[in-house]
């Protein structure tokens, strides 16, 4: 087949699509919108017509009156996102921004009256062709059918019908009429659906500013995670230490075990509470004004503490310097970072709580912030285990340019574990 014929075919195919039909209702909503226009101009040139101006200021005031309106209109923010979602879904384009919201800024409602303009000018073109095409078309269709002799078949034009195969050529006109209307509807919808990502999209910078800020959502979704994970951690792996120690001394130290399940209950009511926050955060992340609630820092350092021996580890702390000297954004990652190793401490010593005790020493010097958390091991413990903690450690130091080394060390009482990390800081008030 050749090139001529390949296109010719690809040209009748487009007729069975339903995106040609789809592009030519796009376009009609142009040319509805044209009569709109006109219909409001001519009101309003009657009026003009009425003053008696000079010729001069009356055809000005006849080309303001037809300008001025869709250049207006055009420059509404909410056309943008009209706009959008008429192309979106007649014209089959997808935009990198979804769903397209109302004209930001200026330059946004710049190309947005351009697009509308454009549309205005394409679909009141289609229009006038499909109210000749169809009008004329269904004058020809019946011409075969009507009686023979004279007919106006078109205003200004009458033509001898005879009534026979010899007028095949009119409905065979018009319906060639058509399908030419469909076919220049379905070029021009398709020039559209080319263009329109280039006008009524975002531009280069405004695409930058977008992946900004999905980059910036997804980082704060990330941190939530984390988050999440070292608070509701460290709550279930006090409470699952705590409901062993319950079970194994339940029968013989009743008051124990009591005290371990309120302990239980206390962590757990944290935990939901930490849940409930991330969650309502993830959920209400678009809202307007969304404010995050403030965040655990160091100077929580004493309840984290207290909640840990609460669940019946023994934590020894030993800290150097004014640690209300840090940044708060140190403070806060140094907070989970403390939280996170407390938690690897009690889930993998591999011993009991009440065999199981924790050194914490924190040191703010010149040099910088140092965190220490050392524990015993048992053989059964296993630090390398397929947890997020470490991995999680690790992400929040690089972000704070510091270092962290983790591993097993030797201790008078046998096997143990190290986590050592240290952050830079400039030490300063507020």
């Amino acid at each position: 087949m050749s090139t001529t014929a390949r296109r010719v075919w690809h040209a009748i195919g487009c007729l069975w699509r339903p995106s040609t039909y789809l592009r030519w209702v796009y376009l009609l909503l142009g040319a509805a919108l044209v009569l709109a226009f006109i219909l409001v101009d001519s009101a309003l040139g009657a009026v003009v017509s009425d003053l008696g101006l000079p010729k001069v200021a009356t055809g000005t005031l006849y080309v303001v009156l037809g300008l001025v309106p869709p250049l207006v209109l055009g420059l509404l923010p909410a056309v943008r996102e009209v706009e959008g979602i008429a192309v979106e879904s007649l014209l089959a384009v997808r935009f990198e921004e979804r769903p397209l919201g109302p004209a930001r800024t200026w330059a946004q409602r710049r190309r947005t009256t351009a697009w509308f303009c454009l549309h205005l000018l394409a679909g009141g073109t289609i229009g006038i062709l499909s109210t000749i095409v169809f009008g004329f078309g269904a004058i020809w269709l019946a011409a075969p059918f009507r009686s023979a002799g004279p007919h106006d078949v078109v205003p200004g034009w009458t033509y001898q019908i005879r009534g026979n195969w010899t007028d095949l050529w009119m409905p065979a006109s018009a319906i060639g009429g058509l399908a030419g209307l469909f076919l220049l509807s379905a070029a021009v919808g398709a020039l559209l659906a080319y263009l329109a990502p280039r006008v009524l999209g975002p531009t280069a910078a405004e695409r930058i500013e977008l992946l900004e800020k999905q980059t910036a959502t997804l980082a704060e979704r990330n941190r939530l995670a984390r988050e999440l994970h070292d608070s509701v951690g460290h709550a279930l792996s006090l409470v699952t230490i705590q409901a062993a120690a319950a079970r194994r001394v339940l029968a013989s130290d009743p008051e124990f075990a009591e005290t371990a399940l309120a302990a239980m209950e206390t962590s757990a009511r944290a935990a939901l509470a930490d849940l409930d926050h991330v969650l309502g955060l993830l959920r209400d992340d678009r809202r307007p004004g969304s404010r995050t609630a403030p965040q655990a820092t160091l100077g929580g350092l004493d309840r984290l503490v207290e909640a840990t021996r609460a669940g019946g580890i023994a934590v020894e702390v030993e800290h150097h310097g004014d640690l209300e000297q840090l940044p708060a954004a140190v403070s806060r990652e140094a907070y989970r970072i403390v939280q996170e190793g407390l938690t690897n401490a009690i889930r993998h010593a591999g011993r009991p709580a009440g065999e199981l005790a924790v050194q914490l020493s924190i040191c703010l010097d010149g040099s910088g912030l140092e965190l220490i958390v050392a524990n015993p091991v048992s053989g059964r413990s296993d630090h390398s285990g397929g947890g997020r903690g470490l991995a999680g450690i690790r992400e929040r130091v690089a972000v704070l340019r510091g270092t962290v080394d983790a591993g097993p060390v030797s201790r008078p009482d046998g096997p143990g574990w190290k986590l050592a990390v240290r952050l830079p800081v400039n030490v300063t008030k507020g």
